[in-house]
């Protein structure tokens, strides 16, 4: 009939009778161990789910205009770093990212034509260094657009120690808040994933680690010159998951913001996780690595950069940092994942793990603070065991074959012959050294296994 549309050609079903048609076609079988899972979070995952799960849900929009894609560039030659930097421009990369390894870098050759006002520049500085960053803004032009991720807590949580000391790296800070930057401070959530934290723990660590900041920064009264905050991301293999947390961390950030009477954006910095990425079978990463981006884009990331499909034993190289920015082309470019914003909003599956997790990661942000905040955790080790403890529990999984790595752990090709190949360590690095707390330290889950079939090539 005019005016009426398809749907209006069925009833509404409710929630209860879809159960109810699931029960009956299982023919006796229990529902909840049959169709029914539970997440390494404790998030109880069902078969299906329904507008009725979202009538008590607050539904929140976060999500930033538009997304841009670039590369990553070790900058241990100030010339050549520049030059794949303006190479990867001139292939469409809207972002460069920089790993400086030291102040001998010159940093206005780095950004030698390179226009800031067109390009999103972030610096991965490997130290601490007021001078240096007003070296660059006295020699380049709109330097103060750099997204410096200046993150003195990851350094101590990666390194166990601080640059200097925790009196003169918290000084800093304050001292760099003080400078016309528009980006400053970076959170670093990525260690988390690499190193083998559940999601609730990488949203909870990521939130209390960024309140330290806040706190920092209050109590100098330098609050107001923040303007901006990087989460630096590293995305897994759970694809509706990943999704969920990045849309997750930015509903925490503004409770966290909320609590303190302020209105700063965060700016997320995606990255595909190296937890699951393997030397043997090393094509299929380009598989993992495409999903992972997928879930950054559509998670709501600001900017994503693809991780080389050789990148855990290969040095850089043209033909991988070249399909790596590609695959990145191919999603904004020819997949339009550009044309829809928001594009899970009101995906009842992926709305109600959001709050899910974003729930959980509250409440476990709010023993971190009680117990006297994130600082205070990391040197009585509670934050490493915690995370170990989910490591282990991922190794167990995987040694088990309950997680599968296609070529590794399962489907393994025999030929497959890796040892001349490595021009990179691909294992924890041992370095003994003082330290005054544990690192949290990255590892992938092949490892094992990897080391010992190249003992058997």
């Amino acid at each position: 009939m005019k005016g009426e549309t398809l749907f209006d050609s069925f009833r509404d079903i409710s929630a209860k009778e879809w159960k109810q048609k699931i029960q009956y076609n299982l023919k006796g079988k229990d529902y909840n161990e049959e169709v029914v899972w539970n997440s390494p979070e404790g998030i109880i995952v069902k078969p299906f789910y329904h507008a009725e799960d979202l009538e008590q849900l607050k539904m929140n929009s976060v999500k930033n205009s538009s997304w841009i894609f670039g590369q990553s560039i070790y900058a241990g030659n100030a010339i050549m770093a520049n030059e794949s930097a303006l190479k990867s421009i001139q292939k469409g990369a809207e972002a460069i990212h920089f790993n400086i390894p030291s102040e001998n870098i010159d940093a206005s050759i780095v950004l030698n034509n390179i226009d800031l006002k067109k390009v999103n520049v972030y610096f991965d500085l490997q130290f601490l260094s007021k001078n240096y960053i007003e070296n660059i803004l006295d020699k380049v032009a709109n330097a103060n657009t750099i997204h410096w991720q200046i993150d003195p807590l990851g350094h101590l949580s990666r390194s166990g120690n601080w640059y200097s000391n925790m009196s003169s790296d918290i000084a800093l800070i304050n001292a760099l808040s003080t400078l016309p930057i528009d980006n400053l401070l970076s959170v670093d959530v990525s260690l988390y994933e690499n190193a083998g934290a559940d999601i609730v723990q990488q949203l909870a660590f990521g939130l209390s680690h960024a309140n330290e900041y806040l706190n920092i920064l209050e109590q100098s009264e330098k609050l107001d010159t923040l303007k901006s905050i990087d989460f630096k991301i590293s995305v897994g293999g759970n694809y509706f998951f990943e999704i969920a947390k990045l849309k997750a961390i930015r509903n925490l950030w503004n409770v966290l913001c909320e609590a303190y009477k302020i209105s700063i954006p965060c700016h997320i910095v995606s990255q595909p996780s190296k937890r699951n990425k393997t030397i043997y079978d090393y094509n299929v990463n380009m598989l993992r690595t495409t999903t992972e981006c997928m879930s950054a884009v559509l998670g709501g990331s600001d900017v994503v950069f693809n991780l080389n499909y050789n990148a855990i034993y290969k040095k850089e190289n043209d033909f991988a940092s070249r399909i790596a920015l590609n695959q990145l082309i191919l999603l904004k470019e020819e997949s339009y994942f550009d044309k829809v914003e928001n594009a899970t909003d009101g995906s009842y599956y992926i709305e109600t793990i959001t709050h899910q997790l974003a729930d959980k990661a509250l409440l476990l942000f709010k023993a971190i603070e009680k117990d006297g905040g994130f600082l205070k955790q990391l040197k009585n080790h509670t934050i490493q065991n915690k995370i170990a403890d989910s490591a282990r529990k991922q190794q167990e999984k995987f040694n088990a074959k309950k997680t599968v790595l296609v070529g590794t752990n399962a489907f393994q090709n025999e030929e497959d012959k890796m040892k001349q190949e490595l021009e990179l360590y691909p294992f924890i690095k041992k370095n003994p050294r003082k330290t005054l707390i544990t690192p949290i330290i990255e590892k992938r889950l092949a490892e094992e296994l990897e080391q010992n079939r190249l003992s058997h090539e």
